[in-house]
This record gives structure tokens, C-alpha cells and sequence, in this order.
């Protein structure tokens, strides 16, 4: 079978697996509804502000307002998506045995990624044509430069998206837990990157820094010296009047369109690298060397079974025993214990908010979403309901136990500085994680969705000075 062939099945068989998907629809709904509620209609969303001042609202900045949002919103979204489709439970050991190659496998489903993240990047043109109608005077209303300047901010952004989600299904570390945390961090890094480019003149190579591709067209296009070059997702104070940004000439600066189309021929090239290093599912092997280590860290052998034990009896404190159940589950492992250890430790002698309390609930995190993706599990779910405690019980169970975790690791930060602020964090944050965990496990019955959105809302939580 011919390399072409072998593109166009997988093709054809991963656009049939996400025209099943429910999930499709969701997130062709997510553009419209995101550039409605971030953009700055009525006072809210995304500010911009060039010199401390709103930029006039032309066709063209609507354009790139909109790639702005894709940016900000739509890549963890589009990551949550195609990352559902690698994590979910399927008989990868049809396709493991094929002598097809990988590299033509990963271009069919990368072709096949990039046709969904570009639908939905058709439906937020039809939502940026709409929003032009509304808030632009007729005469101004320029569709193809919508059209022009969000395609050409967000497209090789999305491109790039799916390249990934190829590359990180390639390795089995990154198909794991922590290819979602290294995505963040990526995610994280291409936003501030362009920092980088301050003060440089347009080419190819500054604008090779500026990946999410939209601080290019604001910088070049403002007038004069930009002294105060400032974006911020929400509110921020701005100085009556507006300036006028020339996105046009920001959009054909010298390199700029050149970075785009550079940025695309580096996503195939990463699917190619990714069908080159692929390795294929396999049962976990321990190196030698290292089966010290993990005879430590595996948990120790459940006590042996006693066939002729008696029934248990009913508790006196079912409730109470529920919650210890889950939190002994919420910390399972010798190196979540040892690092929970660590941090409380260090919570005594370090700033509570800015340090410790962040690094407790990125701690908790990965304990709260493993055990909740095992526990919302679909055919698990049928079995508990047949337990002595229904689903909505334990759940409720698992947020105590969330907050008791927290509340635990901040005990030595509360004997050195007791008080009320240092309190209500402690329990605020492990019970908020813990009920945005059981959400999302619960919808999408796995923990990798509320393991992504617990990481950016710890992202905003560790930002915030208070």
C-alpha cells in the first residue's frame, strides 16, 4: 500500500471517529460564544490598550482581536479536544501491529486534526462577520479583512496545535499526565515569548518569536513609539479617547507572513519527527538499574484475603470513613506522600500565598484528577451505584478531602502565622480544585479534561499576588 493511501485511510477513519463525536458540535459552539463574551463589546473583555488607550475598532483589528482569542481560549480547548481522542479508553492493539508507516498514519490525523480546528475556525469567521455587522459602520465593514487577518494570526497557530497532538501521542511519557503539564507550559511560553521581540525591528527572525502571532500587527501598526504596549484579559484603566493602529501594514510587515507560513512547514515537519520516533503502546518495562527505586515508590501488597471473614458491620460513622477513603485515595503513592511532606515543610519557613499554597495545589492536582478520572470512570460508574453510598455522596466526600489535604500541608504555616487569610486559602483552594475535578471527570469521564483546566486555572491562581 502506497504511502498516500495509507494518509487517506487514516484520514478518512479519524474525521469518522470526530464526526461521532458529540464534542464536535461543542466546539464549533465555543468560537462564536468566546469572541462574543472576551471581545470588548459594552465595556468587557479583551482590552487593548496602545499609550494607555483603546485602539479604534477597524475590520482588521477585528480580525486580529479574534486570533487573539483563539490564543487565549481556543488552544487549550482545541488541546482538550484532540487530546480526549489519544486518552480515552480504545483497542489500540488493532492498529499497533500494522507494518504501515507511521510517518503516513500521523499525516492522516494530523490532516484530519487540522480539518476540525479549522471548522472551528470557520465558525469564528462567521461569528467575526456577524460582529462586524454589529459593531462597525457600514462603509467600514471590510469581510475579507476579517477574514484575512484572522486566518493569518490563527491558523498556523491551530496547525501547530494538531502538530503537537501528534508529537506528544508519539512518546509514552507524553502521552501521560505530563505531556499535558509540558503543553501548559508551552501554551504558557508561546504568550510570553513575544516579549522577546521588544524594541526589534520586523523580520523573519523576531517574528519567529511571536508563535500566537498577533503582537506583530499591534506593535507595527501603532504610531510612533509604542510606549505602553499592554494587553490584559478583563478590565483595565484607559485614557479617553482611542488611537488609530494601521493592522494592515502590521499584517505585511517585512517577515511577518514569511513566520507564518514558516510556523506551518515546522508543524508537518514535527508529524514527521513524531512518525520517526513513534513507540508503539507496550506493557511498562523497568530498567534494571532502576528497580530499586520503583519497588519503593509501587505501593505496598494489599493484606491477603480471608475467606472465611465474617461480614463487616455497619459503621457508626459511614460518612466520616467515606471521606478518609478518599482522601487516602486523593494521596496514593510514596511519592505523592513524600512530596506532600516536602511542601509542608517548606510552607513553614516561605510566604504561604505566593509559594507554598501554589505549590500544594499543584500537588493536588495531579492527585485529585488521577483519582477522579478513575473513580467517574463510565462502566465504574454502574457499579457504584449499587454501593452503600451514592455517586453524588462520594463526590461530595472527594471535596472534603480535597480541602483536607490542603488544609494539612498548610498546618505548619498556620503554627508559625495563624490566621483567618491563610486559613481560607488552605481550605478555599482544595475545595475548589476538587469540585472542578469531580465536574469535568464526571462530564468527560476521564481526568484528563479537568486536569487541563485546573492547570490554567492554577496558572491564574499563581499569578495573582492577591
Amino acid at each position: 500500500m502506497s504511502a498516500l493511501a495509507i494518509s487517506a485511510s487514516s484520514l478518512s477513519t479519524s474525521l469518522a471517529r470526530y464526526r461521532r463525536s458529540w464534542g464536535l458540535w461543542l466546539l464549533l459552539l465555543v468560537a462564536p460564544i468566546g469572541a462574543r463574551y472576551m471581545l470588548r463589546i459594552d465595556g468587557g473583555g479583551v482590552v487593548i490598550a496602545i499609550d494607555g488607550q483603546l485602539p479604534e475598532m477597524t475590520s482588521a483589528f477585528l480580525g486580529v482581536s479574534l486570533g487573539i482569542v483563539v490564543t487565549t481560549l481556543l488552544l487549550p480547548i482545541g488541546w482538550l479536544y484532540l487530546r480526549s481522542n489519544t486518552n480515552r479508553r480504545q483497542p489500540w492493539q488493532v492498529e499497533e501491529t500494522t507494518a504501515a508507516s507511521r510517518i503516513s498514519i500521523g499525516l492522516g490525523r494530523f490532516a484530519a486534526d487540522c480539518v476540525v480546528m479549522l471548522a472551528m475556525l470557520a465558525a469564528l469567521t462567521a461569528a467575526g462577520w456577524f460582529l462586524g455587522w454589529l459593531i462597525l459602520p457600514w462603509q467600514g465593514l471590510n469581510l475579507s479583512e476579517i477574514t484575512f487577518a484572522l486566518w493569518l494570526v490563527a491558523a498556523p497557530s491551530l496547525i501547530g496545535l494538531c502538530a503537537l497532538r501528534i508529537l506528544f501521542d508519539a512518546r509514552p511519557l507524553l502521552r501521560s499526565g505530563f505531556g499535558d503539564f509540558a503543553y501548559f507550559v508551552l501554551w504558557i511560553t508561546s504568550i510570553a515569548m513575544p516579549a522577546a521581540m521588544a524594541g526589534k525591528p520586523a523580520s523573519l527572525g523576531a517574528n519567529m518569536f511571536d508563535f500566537a502571532g498577533f503582537v506583530t500587527p499591534l506593535q507595527y501598526g501603532a504610531p510612533g513609539e509604542a510606549g505602553d504596549f499592554a494587553i490584559s484579559i478583563g478590565g483595565i484603566q484607559v485614557e479617553p479617547g482611542h488611537v488609530y493602529l494601521d493592522v494592515m501594514a502590521g499584517l505585511t510587515s517585512p517577515g511577518y507572513i514569511e513566520s507564518r507560513l514558516l510556523w506551518i512547514v515546522i508543524a508537518v515537519a514535527l508529524v514527521v519527527v513524531a512518525g520517526v520516533i513513534y513507540q508503539p503502546h507496550r506493557a511498562k518495562r523497568r530498567a534494571a538499574g532502576a528497580a530499586w527505586l520503583g519497588a519503593w515508590l509501587r505501593p505496598g501488597a494489599p493484606p491477603r484475603a480471608m475467606i472465611n471473614a465474617p461480614p463487616a458491620r455497619r459503621a457508626l460513622s459511614g460518612a466520616f470513613n467515606l471521606v478518609v477513603a478518599e482522601f487516602r485515595l486523593i494521596g496514593a503513592g510514596r511519592i505523592f506522600i513524600l512530596l506532600a511532606a516536602i511542601i509542608a515543610i517548606a510552607s513553614y519557613f516561605v510566604d504561604f500565598r505566593s509559594i507554598a499554597s501554589p505549590a500544594a495545589l499543584l500537588l493536588l492536582i495531579f492527585g485529585l484528577t488521577a483519582h477522579a478520572g478513575r473513580s467517574e470512570a463510565r462502566h465504574l460508574l454502574s457499579l457504584t451505584r449499587v454501593a452503600a453510598f451514592a455517586p453524588m455522596q462520594r463526590r461530595a466526600a472527594f471535596v472534603f478531602a480535597g480541602s483536607a489535604w490542603t488544609t494539612l500541608l498548610a498546618l505548619p504555616a498556620l503554627s508559625r502565622t495563624p490566621s483567618f487569610e491563610v486559613m481560607s486559602y488552605a481550605v478555599g483552594t482544595g475545595a475548589v480544585a476538587a469540585a472542578v475535578a469531580a465536574l469535568f471527570a464526571a462530564i468527560s469521564g476521564s481526568g484528563f479534561a479537568p486536569r487541563l483546566v485546573l492547570l490554567i486555572l492554577w496558572y491564574g491562581y499563581s499569578s495573582y499576588s492577591g
